[in-house]
């Protein structure tokens, strides 16, 4: 498949979800099935590029006009796991995020009121039709937020360095969708007796409840992305995020705050200088 340019585009990561063709009704699961015997199937960045040559064109497009029929693949233990990139109902759900970060002045220098209202109103047409539609795909930028660590462990750590441009590094981790669901109970059920509510918990929570939506066979997938190219090689590869994540929440099920304290502060650390990038010029 033709890309729409040779850029690289970084700075974002994924949690997706694959779930098995068993998973998908007719006749998308028969869609699914063709759809992975195909040989030149996209990857993360095509789905970027063509986002941004949506914003492009003068007005530009804010959420894709037909659904996407494209998907990302894996081979699960013989086992076909498809997961759909659904590019139009995740940019309907960042049309809604964006709203929330940027202030207004930005927001309609960016996107103009008026193709947000009529985003707005598609996206409450389909929501209508379409009741129970989540997305198999969760984007994050400039960050890996914490809870998404929570949900897998530092021997599933895949880390490739790269060999060129066309191979750039790859940090990710794996995990069976069973795993993942008990390392959310287990880490609410520290958090939540070691401290008040607040944002820690309440996004755990919030994947905890989207990961119920799938089948218990899927596999998920946490995706460095682009933002391989937004931290130097040496730190890449000596970071074990999960593993910090995992030890301070087993130093919370002990009593023990200054040990988780001490994890979390690497945390922070690790992260400090890519939070810097995004506000830099």
């Amino acid at each position: 498949m033709p890309k729409v340019t040779s850029v690289i585009v970084p700075y974002a990561t994924y949690l997706r979800v694959y779930e098995p063709l068993a998973a998908f009704p007719e006749p998308e699961r028969s869609h699914w099935a063709r759809y992975a015997r195909r040989t030149d199937r996209p990857s993360y960045q095509d789905e970027l590029r063509r986002a941004l040559a949506d914003l492009a064109p003068t007005p530009p497009v804010a959420v894709p006009v037909h659904e996407s029929e494209d998907a990302f693949v894996l081979d699960v233990d013989g086992v076909v796991c498809v997961c759909p990139w659904r590019t139009r109902l995740r940019g309907w759900l960042a049309l809604d995020e964006l709203s929330e970060e940027l202030p207004p002045p930005v927001m309609d220098a960016v996107l103009p009121p008026v193709l947000r209202r009529q985003a707005s109103q598609d996206y409450e047409r389909w929501l209508a039709i379409n009741p129970d539609a989540r997305p198999w795909i969760r984007t994050a930028t400039w960050q890996v937020p914490i809870n998404w660590f929570v949900l897998v462990s530092d021997e599933e750590r895949e880390y490739d360095k790269g060999a060129s441009v066309d191979s750039p590094p790859v940090l990710r981790y794996r995990t069976p969708m069973v795993q993942a669901r008990r390392r959310v109970a287990r880490g609410l059920r520290a958090l939540k007796e070691a401290m008040d509510e607040g944002p820690l918990i309440d996004g755990l929570v919030d994947v905890g409840r989207w990961l119920e939506e799938f089948h218990p066979r899927s596999l998920v997938e946490l995706d460095y992305g682009g933002l391989v190219h937004a931290v130097p090689a040496g730190a890449l590869e000596d970071d074990h995020s999960a593993a910090d994540v995992a030890e301070g929440i087993a130093a919370l099920r002990r009593g023990d705050g200054a040990a988780a304290g001490e994890a979390y502060a690497r945390l922070v650390e690790r992260w400090r200088s890519v939070r810097d990038l995004r506000s830099a010029n």
